[in-house]
């Protein structure tokens, strides 16, 4: 690695965080469930022009209803002894912008659909002015303002054939109302898409208009131009997960930046994200990274309108490929590949007031920390902005004079937001959920590792409660991706923490196919789903229970969702006497009938070289559904209705085969649930269930 502003990450064999408030009592209650749900969250902040104070939003859980609303703070920048003060708006979304307004998102004035607003705030928290920006009938899906405050860029679906808001796209190739079928051509690509049935020819898409002028919906340009002009047909920001990173507007407010994917046939097989210009006149953007088949994101132009910077993969169709820093200067059009020499993928840019330094954020072994890069010479440093492990950086903003605004989690605690002083040590800002986390039984995190497949070193963590006395059942998290990692980080969902407080000691493997540890390790899962992974997690459960004797081996469940889920039910027949119960949420069960219903059919033509019928003999090799004999070990089986990603019909035949072979078993679907189970009611009752079914199997005494 190249230079760190500190030292190097220590590799020594293992190291422990205490994860919650010393001053938390011996006698304090572990967390439960309901107060992992109820937890309050804190928001991305967005910062004053003039640095002097940080606007951020709270969302809470009502304990009872479990209904959740949101509410706005700002807070001093200045006074680190200030406190928050709760703002009066009623809205959500909110940013400054250069002019020194605080812009946000709030119904309209008669309703319905959502609009731009705007409004003045003092440090005291005292709101003048507030007015509605835009007044489009089809709503705002999100918004952008340009640096001197002059122009707003917004997004909402509409039909590709719509120069105009005002435009009627009722016309569709189908409108079908309720329990009226749905038709699709085969040429159109994504017909489904996450949890969302696709509707052709209507996308996401980005129009700006005057910020003077912005009550009129015809007022507004399509950053994308005409139809067949030779602009993308796709949606910006891209779908599912795409935000306001996906849209940038140039210092000068001249134009703006936005990333696209092509739509249509090949839509489902391509990974092939661009960087689009448009001058706002109406006409046609040009296409800036056209020469790069592969990815290409978060354009982020510098303060100073000399510099582009963004990420870009290498490899076509390769969703887990390295995010390389490119930087292009505007003038010359010349494009050089930043951080090509640092094996790191960065996934969050920033640039310093300045335009002097670049900010971003990669995955380090079980971190995320933030790096300072020079733009001049490509130099990385690592910055050392906590004391202990940085754990999970996010939201950073860069201010005048090296100071550092940015958000901290672990899994000991959710997100706080600190400021760093010149780069130096940051202090905290906000105590939005530290209060209620230092009152439940503190969890002390170790980090391991250990000689996994191919002698690689491979790091793992172990989760248990703190000063617990006894033996502790073991649980092993198996994570998704497959290229992810469990790294030291907050989860609304697969949190270790709340698992842990429930009496076991949760261990978590980052296998062959992490991220973090640089792109050869996360390569080589490619074509070896059931070989590397199942080796390192059983030689990182062997580790553990070495290393802390206070976990009860003989008593173990695992656990896991996605590619963890594949995992449950790949360990269901080549592991099959290791453990008492496993939980499989949204697994892959049969790879054949997989490949034929997801719908982003980039990832498995490179994790399993080709399609099915291109490479149906590595499917199988690797396909769970061949060793159902082998099945005897009891599952909890969870699936969403609406995740089109793994469908849940894989998650009912994993179910069909244990009732097949009487084997004890439970199935829990969520039918408004994706990939994820998000909603509050809905995720009470799956950690009520996975606990019930880890105590049924491990603590049948109690």
């Amino acid at each position: 690695m190249t230079a760190r502003i500190r030292a190097a990450f220590p590799l020594a064999s293992a190291f422990a965080l205490i994860a919650t408030p010393l001053a938390a009592q011996d006698a304090a209650e572990p967390m439960q469930a309901k107060d992992l749900i109820t937890m309050p969250r804190l928001g991305s902040p967005t910062v004053s022009p003039d640095g002097t104070m940080a606007v951020y939003s709270v969302t809470t859980t009502d304990a009872e209803t479990l209904d959740r609303s949101g509410q706005l703070f700002v807070r001093s920048l200045t006074d680190k002894n200030a406190q928050p003060i709760a703002l009066d708006l009623a809205g959500g979304a909110a940013s400054f912008a250069g002019d020194g307004w605080l812009y946000y998102l709030a119904e309209g004035h008669h309703g319905g659909a959502t609009q731009v607003w705007r409004a003045q705030i003092a440090a005291d928290g005292t709101v003048l002015n507030g007015s509605q920006v835009t007044d489009i009938a089809r709503g705002v899906g999100g918004y952008s303002i340009s640096a001197n405050g002059e122009k707003v860029a917004i997004w909402t679906d509409i039909a590709r054939t719509c120069t105009q808001l005002s435009c009627d796209d009722s016309a569709k190739p189908y409108a079908p109302g309720p329990g009226e079928g749905r038709l699709f051509d085969g040429s159109g690509g994504f017909y489904r898409h996450w949890d969302q049935w696709e509707t052709p020819g209507t996308y996401s898409r980005v129009f700006t208009a005057d910020l003077a002028e912005a009550m009129s919906s015809d007022a507004f340009t399509p950053v994308d131009g005409a139809i067949g002009a030779g602009g993308p047909q796709g949606d910006t920001p891209t779908k599912p997960f795409g935000g306001g990173e996906d849209v940038a507007w140039a210092p000068d407010g001249s134009g703006v930046y936005f990333v696209a994917r092509e739509g249509g046939a090949s839509e489902p097989y391509s990974t092939n994200l661009d960087i689009w210009w448009s001058d706002l006149s109406g006409e046609a953007p040009v296409n800036l990274t056209d020469a790069n088949e592969a990815l290409d994101a978060l354009p982020t132009p510098s303060p100073n309108g000399q510099y582009l910077a963004y990420v870009a993969m290498a490899r076509p169709t390769y969703e887990a490929d390295r995010q390389v820093i490119m930087l292009r200067d505007l003038e010359s059009g010349v494009t050089t590949a930043l951080t090509k020499d640092f094996d790191r993928s960065f996934y969050t840019l920033a640039w310093t007031p300045d335009s002097r330094w670049i900010v971003a954020t990669a995955q380090d072994v079980l971190d995320t920390p933030a790096f300072r890069i020079d733009p001049r010479t490509g130099a990385v440093e690592r910055i050392d902005l906590m004391a202990g492990n940085e754990a999970h950086i996010g939201n950073v903003t860069p201010l005048a004079g090296g100071d550092v605004l940015f958000t901290r989690d672990s899994i000991g605690a959710p997100s706080e937001m600190f400021l760093s002083k010149d780069w130096g040590m940051a202090e905290p800002l906000t105590q939005v959920a530290t209060p209620t986390i230092g009152k439940f039984a503190p969890v002390v995190v170790e980090r391991f590792s250990f000689a996994g497949a191919n002698g690689d070193t491979v790091w793992g963590q172990i989760t248990k409660l703190e000063g617990r006395e006894g033996k502790m059942p073991a649980i092993l998290y198996v994570h998704g991706g497959p290229q992810g990692s469990f790294n030291d980080g907050w989860s609304s969902r697969w949190n270790p923490r709340v698992v842990a407080s429930q009496g076991y000691a949760v261990i978590s493997v980052d296998f062959h196919g992490s991220t973090g540890y640089g792109q050869e390790f996360t390569d080589s899962i490619n074509r070896d789903w059931g070989g590397k992974p199942l080796e390192d997690l059983k030689l990182g459960l062997a580790a553990a229970l070495e290393r802390d004797t206070q976990i009860d081996g003989s008593r173990a469940c695992a656990m896991g969702a996605s590619y963890g889920g594949y995992m449950m039910n790949w360990i269901a027949g080549n592991w099959p006497d290791r453990f008492d119960c496993l939980v499989q949420h949204d697994g892959l069960f049969d790879m054949r009938s997989f490949y034929y219903t997801t719908e982003e059919l980039w990832f498995p033509k490179w994790d399993f070289g080709g399609s099915y019928a291109e490479n149906s003999e590595l499917y199988e090799r690797w396909n769970p559904v061949n060793y159902v004999e082998n099945w005897k070990t009891p599952m909890l089986v969870v699936a969403g209705e609406r995740d089109f990603r793994v469908p849940y019909t894989q998650g009912l035949a994993s179910f069909t085969a244990l009732q097949e072979r009487q084997i004890p078993s439970q199935l829990l679907v969520f039918e408004n649930e994706n990939h994820w189970v998000l909603g509050a009611k809905n995720s009470l009752q799956w950690h009520n269930t996975v606990f019930d079914w880890l105590d049924r199997w491990l603590k049948p005494d109690e």
